[in-house]
């Protein structure tokens, strides 16, 4: 090695796990798209109403059960309503409701992973919770959840807060279990690490052993599940409006666009076709994005 080329590299920045970690996932042709994808999608979802200034509420019956035209380039309902402007304002409230709910999701299943694994005392207890969340049929407690509280939350929160609190409430506390699984069989094979028996032999807290040396080294896990519970939520959402028990008819959602088109398939099947592309291409853009961080996170791929 030159003095030269011994002087650039020391002249370089040191790079991090993040910068190997990115190089990585570059290479994931797949996970790259759907980056790209999910990129566009949020930009045209909350940045397009800004653009495309029609009220997703306005009722114009001249326009009742138009096809794509200038004025409305995705047609119009049955009611006049813009279906462009429904479909922007339905995904804002689709990946919001994926988005939060995916965070409570995540926090919760974090937690009792992280105390089922580092506490041997809980475990027993914890995964036994986390076995009868397993067991109990999601779809039919989800109905019953919505039709017990979605009146007091409206009357609490108001109509559109309230169902949306309750949507990302139900749904966040019904997939947490495969994320804190996951999260217990790291930290089972983190705590025997030699720097962990290390720092409690010292005396370090264990607040301070699971914050400092446990927790950063399971946020691969962690990540991967964020992404895919993003998909699993807006899955959930669009079946719960589906099924005429997620948002009120006057707010869209992508579900929703689907419950009001499914009597007019065969007159107007675009109208299905537009929300149901949408959520497949969101849903399948996350997935590939999940794929691509699972990759570039494994130190055992990374390292080929």
């Amino acid at each position: 090695m030159t003095d030269a080329t011994a002087q650039t590299q020391a002249a370089r920045p040191p790079r991090n796990q993040w910068w190997d970690v990115w190089d990585q996932f570059k290479t994931h042709k797949g996970a790259m798209a759907g980056l790209i994808f999910f990129i566009f999608i949020i930009a045209a979802v909350y940045l397009g109403p800004y653009l495309w200034k029609i009220d997703p509420t306005y009722i114009d019956i001249r326009a009742r059960n138009k096809g794509p035209s200038l004025a409305h380039p995705f047609g119009a309902d049955q009611l006049g309503r813009d279906i462009l402007a429904r479909m922007l304002k339905g995904g804002q409230t689709s990946i919001s409701v994926g988005l939060t709910a995916m965070g409570l999701s995540l926090v919760l299943g974090t937690f009792v992973g992280v105390l089922a694994g580092y506490w041997k005392r809980l475990d027993g207890l914890l995964m036994r919770f986390t076995d009868l969340f397993l067991a109990l049929p999601l779809l039919p407690l989800l109905l019953v959840i919505i039709m017990l509280f979605r009146d007091p939350l409206r009357a609490m929160f108001g109509l559109e807060t309230g169902i949306f609190v309750l949507i990302v409430f139900v749904i966040g506390i019904t997939s947490w279990m495969q994320t804190a699984r996951i999260v217990r069989g790291d930290v089972l094979a983190l705590k025997e690490r030699e720097y962990v028996l290390a720092a409690r032999s010292i005396g370090t807290p264990s607040r301070r052993v699971v914050l400092r040396h446990i927790l950063p080294n399971i946020m691969s896990p962690i990540m991967v599940s964020a992404t895919l519970g993003i998909a699993n939520a807006i899955i959930t959402e669009s079946a719960l409006s589906f099924l005429g028990l997620g948002f009120p008819p006057d707010f869209p959602t992508w579900g929703r666009l689907l419950f009001d088109a499914k009597d007019m398939i065969q007159q107007y099947p675009e109208r299905v076709i537009w929300p149901g592309l949408a959520i497949s291409l969101t849903v399948l853009a996350v997935n590939y994005i999940g794929d691509g961080l699972r990759d570039a996170l494994d130190p055992r791929i990374r390292g080929r």
